[in-house]
């Protein structure tokens, strides 16, 4: 299920979405320019949870950057084109009500937040993993979680292929998010050791989301509130 955008107007310019999203499209070019440097690069500015948990040295060629600041830089590297995709098609969508909704300051103090928190649930559980984790699919889990709570009642149009056929439908966010929440969930389970895809991270990243925004919404905005109605539209 792939959403293709929403019906939740905002109020405001969402400058920040645009400029996350515009440092990540950097970032990847700037990845695609090292050519085969590309995985030093990974191991450089990616986290890995035995290396900043304490458990492990990068060599000395790799320290590009103090290892506490990677769950920092991690967050605008991408593993390929559809990561990169993906990633950045999630943040269009729901990442300018999160930030309409508390303002640019404190939508990056959030998004950043979520993004650390996201990169702890994964490395906690086995840190003394020496897979590099990149992406900045944990820190917007964050901003779905938000969404969750936020405008739950926002419609969503979605696509799900269905072989050949691609079949597009309506959906209240609540719904959509909380099947994206329980893939997450389910793949966790099932996923194995080795490379892949970091679940835990949209796991912890989401529940962060959902656990911070009542502390950076504006005091006027409502958790679950209704469908918006009026106000700018993408």
């Amino acid at each position: 299920m792939i959403p293709l955008h929403d019906d939740n107007p905002t109020r405001i310019t969402p400058v920040v979405t645009i400029a996350l999203i515009g440092l990540c499209v950097m970032a990847f070019l700037w990845q695609l320019s090292l050519g085969p440097r590309q995985e030093a690069a990974i191991y450089a500015l990616g986290v890995i949870p035995a290396v900043i948990l304490d458990h492990a040295r990068l060599v000395s060629h790799l320290e590009w950057v103090d290892p506490m600041l990677t769950p920092f830089t991690s967050m605008f590297l991408h593993g390929g084109f559809m990561h990169l995709g993906g990633n950045m098609l999630y943040l269009w969508i729901f990442g300018n009500n999160i930030e309409d909704a508390m303002g640019h300051g404190r939508f990056i103090v959030f998004y950043l937040i979520c993004g650390v928190a996201a990169v702890f649930a994964q490395a906690l559980p086995d840190p003394e993993s020496t897979i590099p984790m990149i992406g900045a699919s944990g820190a917007i889990s964050g901003v779905l979680g938000a969404y969750l709570l936020l405008f739950p009642h926002a419609r969503v149009l979605v696509a799900i292929p269905l072989g050949f056929y691609i079949h597009t439908m309506s959906l209240k966010a609540g719904i959509v998010l909380m099947i994206w929440f329980g893939m997450q969930i389910f793949s966790s389970l099932a996923a194995g050791d080795g490379p892949g895809v970091a679940w835990f991270a949209h796991i912890g990243g989401f529940v962060a989301g959902v656990v911070l925004i009542p502390l950076f919404k504006y005091p006027h905005v409502r958790l679950l509130a209704p469908a918006r109605t009026g106000g700018r539209r993408r």
